[in-house]
């Protein structure tokens, strides 16, 4: 990780700004708890975890290259479902300097929320406060068709409210607050928001040794008012935090882990650009459903206590199927079968639920051939990805 330059300071007065390293890698991790009401209703509630991969390429004149793969799941609260679902993945190529504006091509969906916080430069004392602008770039092709990213600007208020603990540990704080008001242009032939209107209150932890935000923890509220006449509002909290990302040596790692498979059937260990992957080929679950055989568990036992000697790795559970049924119905079953896998090592305390996300890929990704038998059968598989990053 990078460290902050030791910044000249008058009076106990002090001055903020990013440092960058290249080389330097981490990952952020956030929670967003949102409630979802429609006309003024409550519809659902949902949990939402975004996991940040960033590496910084390159550095110059204080401006730091920053290349980030940001994955996004989500889950519904009070029905009982104990695991993330994966829904998309976005990539980002994005500069920022020593003050925290950014410069992003237009095409990048990611950083949704770009330039907070924005420093002054110069020093600041408890109780200053400054104005900066920013803006949020959303993603609304699945929503209203739009399918270039769609930018919202916005000025946000700031005030230095001095030390303040997170974790434990002090920190310099600072509080953030922006509003937002917008007309998007009308899409034919498509439902579109006739006004997007929100509110984002932020108290956010600055590191002076990593010379970036530590964490954050928000308040937000976001209201569409729809072409047709519906509202949709969003409603939630947010927290965040920034974590190291030592690199995973993948080769050692997979030798150790093929090691302690040894003798254990239907199971493979490869490389890939994610981390380092266990295969369960041929997992058995009653017929055309995810509930897992009582057979499967010893099995699975001997996993999870492999996954519990890297427990600084977070995990992805990928389910997959045969080429048989509808492509929904294939879809659905096997994020299902990902799910129970999952849901079991949750439960054996292998990691945290915000720590898992499962992932189905249907047929999309067969192994053998789907017209024998034994194909079919090692691509009804679910895979463990110990991830690198």
């Amino acid at each position: 990780m990078g460290f902050a330059l030791l910044l000249p300071a008058i009076g106990g007065a002090e001055e903020f700004r990013y440092t960058h390293r290249a080389g330097d890698s981490y990952r952020i991790l956030s929670v967003v708890n949102e409630d979802v009401y429609l006309n003024r209703r409550l519809s659902h509630r949902a949990e939402i975890l975004n996991r940040v991969a960033v590496v910084v390429l390159a550095e110059e004149g204080g401006a730091g290259r920053h290349e980030a793969l940001f994955q996004t799941s989500e889950r519904a609260l009070g029905t009982g479902e104990g695991v993330f679902s994966w829904e998309r993945e976005y990539r980002s190529v994005f500069d920022r300097d020593s003050l925290g504006r950014l410069t992003i091509d237009g095409s990048y969906f990611m950083p949704v929320v770009r330039n907070v916080p924005v420093f002054p430069g110069g020093n600041l004392e408890p109780g200053d406060t400054w104005r900066a602008e920013g803006h949020e770039t959303h993603d609304f092709r699945d929503s209203f068709g739009i399918a270039e990213p769609y930018r919202i600007s916005f000025i946000a208020d700031y005030r230095y409210l001095g030390t303040r603990q997170w974790e434990g540990r002090e920190y310099p704080a600072f509080s953030v607050s922006y509003r937002i008001d917008d007309s998007p242009p009308a899409v034919r032939g498509r439902l579109w928001p006739r006004r997007i209107v929100g509110a984002c209150d932020q108290i956010l932890y600055w590191d002076r040794e990593l010379g970036q935000s530590r964490a954050y923890e928000e308040s937000f509220r976001m209201l569409f008012e729809l072409s047709d006449g519906t509202q949709v509002e969003y409603r939630g909290t947010a927290h965040a935090e920034i974590l190291e990302s030592p690199r995973m040596d993948k080769d050692q790692v997979a030798g150790e882990i093929k090691r302690d498979l040894e003798g254990l059937e239907d199971t493979e260990v490869r490389i890939d650009e994610e981390g380092v992957t266990i295969s369960l080929e041929a997992i058995r679950f009653e017929a055309d459903s995810a509930r897992l055989l009582p057979s499967e568990q010893a099995k699975l036992d001997r996993i999870a206590e492999i996954l519990t000697r890297y427990a600084g790795r977070d995990i992805l559970v990928a389910g997959h199927t045969a080429l048989a049924g509808s492509a929904a119905g294939r879809q659905e079953l096997s994020v299902q079968r990902a799910a129970a896998v999952a849901s079991y090592l949750i439960d054996r305390g292998v990691r945290s639920g915000e720590r898992v996300v499962v992932r189905g890929y249907g047929a999309e990704r067969p192994v053998a051939d789907n017209a024998t038998a034994e194909g079919r059968e090692r691509n009804r598989r679910v895979e463990i990805t110990i991830l690198e990053n």
